[in-house]
């Protein structure tokens, strides 16, 4: 996955804040491989996927509903943040990434 950014917590964040919480983690966990495979694509094609992008969160994130951003006074929001934050701690954990 490409670096990331503010705009690729807050748009995944916006993804999680427009679904129903019983399916944030496997959503969230989606968008992470989405990236992660769509980087290796362009870096060995050179190329953008066709349905993920460049290899950015944001990319993978775009492809979904994106809520209204709220401020971080929504608890729900902060919430996603958090939850988005947690993922992409432990994808990078996962052996498989630090292999790759």
């Amino acid at each position: 996955m490409r670096a990331l950014h503010y705009s690729d917590v807050s748009a995944a964040a916006r993804v999680l804040l427009a679904t129903p919480p019983a399916f944030r983690e496997q959503v969230c966990s989606r968008m992470l491989r989405e990236a992660e495979s769509a980087d290796r694509f362009v870096r060995r094609l050179g190329r953008l996927h066709p349905a993920w992008g460049n290899g950015t969160l944001l990319a993978a994130a775009r492809r979904r509903r994106l809520s209204d951003e709220p401020g971080f006074d929504d608890p729900d929001y902060c919430a996603c943040w958090c939850h988005v934050l947690q993922a992409i701690h432990e994808h990078r954990q996962a052996p498989e990434c630090k292999a790759w």
